[in-house]
């Protein structure tokens, strides 16, 4: 058990907005007394020099690098990111400004830019570590989702330049300052809680952006790195090296989890900082239960709220559930958003470890499965858009530890 510390920080998670939807097209603007900032790059090593690009500078403006996670306490709004300093606060001068990225174990980190009079932004990146497997466990943030539901407008044609706001777009600029005064979309409902989760644990993990699997040649490398290959969000937006890399290290027994819903769903190609959406990866026959073990089935559209996930797997899987206080026919959490389901080409003997049933109606269930290959390789998909954004709560909690426990190892 992680203690009184999950414990503590579980009292905090109600505050998490387990119900928040797809960002709404007009969502383009800045809120007032915004300072817009972003780094030019996604993902640092130690050692490496991270630069921040200021929008507009002012004067009295000062920058200052947190690592996103414990001992804080978790952000309670959706503009805003906490967490444990690792520089002072410096003044700002120009608009590009040299960071050096120190020993810092790997993680989310974010500059927080302030100035008097309430003006303050965030610009996140990544900390990755400064050689790859350093740990046996990796987390991958979903950076290219994160870009891909961006409705910032940058040219200030009265659209965000996404191909969420205009289907006509076809790319996105990776390098663009988030909404929201910085702070990635959805963030505080689906990925806060498991980050903090993460921190809160005694074993260290790599934590990786999107970008980061272009330094890894293949699945056999991957699988000599990592016991485990956590997907903690959204992870829609693959290139196909990526895809070949993870689909290659899971047939060769590499573990993986996907603690989101509607995973590995469109192909894009990146071309130096843009990023091009191609099309849908099922065109070219690859479904998501070929890896996942699920397919999408939709997102909600504002019309089914989320509801708890009722147990149906407790017998089958009885590690998964071990103390978490439930069991068959007992109901936990709150999930929905987008959801995951079996498909006809889902693995054989793939395990129903909890449902939401008819949660978009009819036929369309929610479903939270496990299932292992003749590699060896365990398979954990939660079928759900904001499971890991719920990993602070205590059932979760437990479940999370069973999962990581029985997973890690080869």
């Amino acid at each position: 058990m992680l203690g009184v510390g999950i414990l503590i920080a579980a009292a905090l998670a109600g505050h998490v907005d387990a119900d928040a939807g797809l960002a709404p097209p007009g969502a383009k603007v800045d809120e007032p007394r915004t300072i817009s900032a972003s780094f030019a790059q996604r993902s640092y090593r130690p050692g490496d020099v991270a630069y921040l690009v200021v929008e507009s500078p002012l004067q009295g403006t000062t920058v200052r690098v947190f690592q996103c996670g414990p001992p804080a306490a978790p952000a309670i709004r959706d503009d805003t990111m906490s967490g444990v300093p690792v520089t002072d606060a410096a003044p700002v001068s120009g608009r590009r400004i040299a960071i050096k990225v120190e020993d810092w174990p790997s993680g989310l980190y974010f500059a927080r830019l302030n100035r008097p009079g309430g003006w303050q932004g965030f610009a996140p990146f990544v900390v990755r570590p400064r050689r790859l497997g350093e740990s046996r466990v990796a987390v991958v943030l979903p950076t290219n989702t994160w870009q891909a539901y961006n409705f910032r407008d940058v040219d200030h044609d009265g659209t965000g330049d996404t191909w969420y706001a205009d289907p006509r777009i076809r790319s996105v600029d990776l390098t663009r300052p988030f909404l929201n005064r910085g702070v990635p979309p959805h963030f505080r409902g689906y990925h806060q809680g498991f980050l903090w989760w993460l921190g809160l644990r005694p074993d260290a993990a790599d934590v990786l952006a999107d970008d980061d699997f272009e330094r890894v040649r293949n699945g056999a490398q991957l699988a000599r790195l990592y016991d485990l290959v956590i997907f903690s969000g959204h992870e829609e937006y693959v290139t196909t090296h990526m895809y070949d890399v993870v689909q290659a290290y899971r047939d060769r027994g590499g573990n993986l989890a996907f603690l989101s819903a509607n995973n590995f769903y469109y192909r894009v190609e990146r071309h130096g900082n843009r990023l091009f959406k191609i099309g849908h990866w099922s065109d070219l026959g690859r479904t998501g239960e070929r890896l996942s073990g699920l397919v999408y089935v939709g997102w909600s559209k504002k019309l089914f709220p989320n509801r708890p996930y009722l147990v149906t797997g407790a017998s089958k899987a009885p590690w998964f559930f071990r103390d978490a206080g439930v069991g068959n026919g007992s109901r936990f959490g709150k999930y929905g958003i987008e959801i995951d389901e079996r498909g006809p080409r889902s693995p054989p003997g793939i395990v129903v470890l909890a449902r939401i049933p008819n949660d978009f109606g009819p036929g369309r269930s929610a479903e939270m499965t496990y299932y292992t290959t003749s590699s060896g390789a365990k398979v954990f998909s939660a079928g759900v858009m904001n499971f890991g954004g719920s990993a602070l709560w205590p059932t979760v909690s437990r479940i999370l530890e069973n999962l990581w426990e029985h997973i890690s190892t080869p």
